[in-house]
């Protein structure tokens, strides 16, 4: 078996042109196919540019009432931006635990619903870490199952934000009209939202309150996607809900705290109202002891004078 190796020949192979070999495939994007050029430009154009980043986390406090957990619920569904967090004992060290809770969720926002004695609600409105922050008094709440409107609109689409006019005239309706913007307005592009506007969040104020109210913007049109000529100027707005007002309290500098900024001068607690009814109510009371005692003065300085037939049976 001694046969003769086979000799190894390298062969040199032939190196491919450029031109020659086959196009590099292009890059897959959500939206499709994306060439190089295309990617580049977008890129280019794209990443210098300020992107919104804004999450707000919501959460509440232990022993909430089921109507104002249904009216967080409405929020969390309308707000594609926001994140839910579980219950937050309210205690004098709730700033502290809510910071490092928003931290923990890369959120940049936090919006607490504080409920006291099963009765009163108080929102706290805070850019964290730093502040400003905002407490409020909820009143007049609604949910979206009390009302059942007939307003209707897509879940996580980005909504329009209008502010009255008031908004305008003093700095701290000011300061609250830029929080109020930057926690409601869900960013662009945001991977929960959708790109439409189908819905608009009123924010007007009245007597020195903040009225909230959520309208699906409705157009006409027939069984085809296109509306009809001359349909946006019939245009109409359906509530959508949730509805409820905000008393604002105290503006502080910080987050859950610092140094006030503003108070409102007009704002009186639940507790003293509650307690001048209890005035009142004891004041009926006072009111009817006094009739009392006057009606029976009154009795023995005018004693009824004696009848003479009285004893006339008798015999």
């Amino acid at each position: 078996m001694g046969g003769k190796k086979r000799k190894h020949v390298e062969v040199e192979v032939p190196a491919v042109k450029k031109d020659e070999a086959a196009p590099e495939r292009p890059k897959r994007t959500l939206l499709g196919w994306k060439e190089k050029q295309q990617l580049h430009e977008s890129t280019t154009t794209t990443g210098g540019g300020f992107r919104n980043r804004e999450k707000v986390l919501v959460t509440c406090s232990r022993r909430i009432n089921y109507r104002y957990r249904h009216l967080m619920l409405n929020l969390v569904s309308v707000l594609p931006h926001c994140k839910k967090d579980n219950k937050v004992e309210s205690k004098a060290t709730k700033g502290a635990t809510l910071n490092e809770l928003v931290e923990l969720k890369s959120c940049s926002s936090c919006l607490f619903f504080e409920c006291r004695k099963h009765k009163d609600l108080y929102l706290w409105m805070s850019k964290c870490p730093n502040g400003p922050s905002v407490k409020f008094l909820v009143n007049a709440v609604h949910t979206m199952e009390e009302l059942k409107l007939t307003g209707n609109h897509l879940k996580g689409s980005r909504p329009l934000l209008t502010f009255s006019s008031n908004f305008d005239k003093d700095p701290h309706w000011k300061l609250l009209k830029e929080m109020i913007t930057q926690i409601f307005g869900t960013p662009k592009e945001h991977r929960k939202s959708k790109p439409y506007h189908d819905h608009v969040f009123v924010f007007s104020i009245v007597d020195d309150h903040i009225w909230f109210r959520n309208y699906q913007i409705s157009c006409p049109h027939t069984g085809a996607d296109k509306i009809d000529r001359g349909g946006l100027e019939k245009m109409t707005l359906i509530e959508v809900g949730p509805r409820f007002c905000l008393n604002p309290i105290k503006i502080f500098g910080g987050s859950f705290g610092g140094p006030t900024l503003y108070e409102n001068p007009f704002y009186v607690s639940p507790n003293q109202i509650r307690s001048l009814e209890k005035r009142q109510k004891a004041g009926k009371y006072a009111k009817k002891v006094k009739a009392k005692t006057r009606r029976k003065m009154h009795e023995m300085t005018n004693p009824l004078e004696a009848d003479e037939f009285a004893d006339m049976w008798k015999e």
